[in-house]
């Protein structure tokens, strides 16, 4: 397909959109989402892992900007994860929640305690609505 096509095919997909979803929302109509995904070192325990997943779950209790949190284990049959194992989704009201969030003390230890068995680590943030 030609670049012109794509294109014009994106204004005219954006242009049906915009038609069905109505406005834009405002962010007080939104949530800030942030994914993110870890890839454990191959030598971390099962042990060491539940640890990590169970700490995580705690900064909901006590991080004040954290409005929902879930995570899961990858059971995906495509198998491209890439070694991503591990997924969890925080949400925010805005993204300056997500901003107090970063530096608050529980999550800074909590990503101390993270560091030692971390392969690495895939972070996505959206917008979304309510």
């Amino acid at each position: 397909m030609s670049k012109l096509f794509l294109m014009s095919l994106c204004v005219v997909c954006a242009g049906m959109f915009s038609m069905v979803s109505g406005q834009p929302k405002t962010e007080a109509e939104r949530v800030y989402r942030h994914i993110v995904l870890f890839k454990f070192n191959d030598d971390a325990t099962t042990e060491q892992i539940d640890e990590i997943v169970t700490a995580f779950g705690q900064l909901k209790n006590e991080v004040d900007t954290i409005i929902s949190y879930e995570h899961g284990t990858d059971v995906s049959p495509e198998k491209l994860a890439k070694g991503f194992t591990h997924c969890f989704l925080v949400t925010f009201k805005s993204k300056a929640d997500l901003e107090a969030y970063l530096p608050h003390p529980s999550h800074i230890a909590f990503t101390e305690k993270l560091k030692p068995i971390l392969s690495d680590v895939l972070v996505v943030d959206y917008w979304t609505e309510n």
